[in-house]
């Protein structure tokens, strides 16, 4: 595998080395020894699985206090732009985005650590993600960010109007008033 920096600090893409052929492709999506190996020395618990039509966008979603979560992602059908939002307070980069494109044609993954507030929007007919979270889902250490504050400003690549988000997604609060402490 091939671990690619991104503008912000720990937040790494993955690109896994793809052996293909006549008869298709084979890659390790996760081996914990190579990430140990490289230094990444995380232990995922949890597997999530999504699947989402075109313009459909979730997040910016994040897990408090001891229920903290680092998060690989990937697609496994379809294409999704990927959003992760610093929300270390100690952090250079803090409120700061980054956003990938992920697909099952490109098989790259985004390694989330802990402190990082996550969303996706779908960007082809419809997307299967695929993520492993390094702690277990607590319903009242959840939190979330509204897809559009004005402050972080993310393009979704999806018309607002065409958008397709959860009621409770569209009531997140800003930035400022989402209540992180990390």
């Amino acid at each position: 595998m091939k671990i690619i920096k991104t503008i912000i600090p720990d937040l790494l893409i993955i690109e896994p080395k793809i052996f293909e052929d006549n008869r298709g492709y084979f890659f390790e999506s996760y081996n914990q020894n190579n990430f140990k190996d490289a230094g990444l020395n995380y232990n995922f618990l949890q597997d999530n699985e999504s699947k989402s039509s075109f313009g459909v966008i979730r997040g910016l979603h994040f897990q408090t206090g001891k229920y903290a979560q680092a998060k690989l992602v990937r697609v496994l059908q379809g294409k999704v732009l990927d959003v992760a939002v610093d929300l270390r307070k100690n952090s250079p980069t803090f409120k700061k985005w980054f956003s990938i494109e992920l697909s099952g044609d490109n098989k790259l993954q985004l390694l989330i650590p802990r402190g990082f507030a996550h969303g996706f929007s779908v960007l082809s007919e419809s997307a299967v993600f695929s993520y492993k979270c390094d702690n277990v889902y607590n319903k009242e250490s959840e939190g979330s960010i509204n897809l559009f504050d004005e402050e972080l400003g993310i393009d979704w690549k999806v018309d607002k109007s065409k958008a397709i988000i959860s009621k409770k997604d569209l009531e997140s609060p800003t930035i400022i008033n989402a209540g992180f402490n990390f």
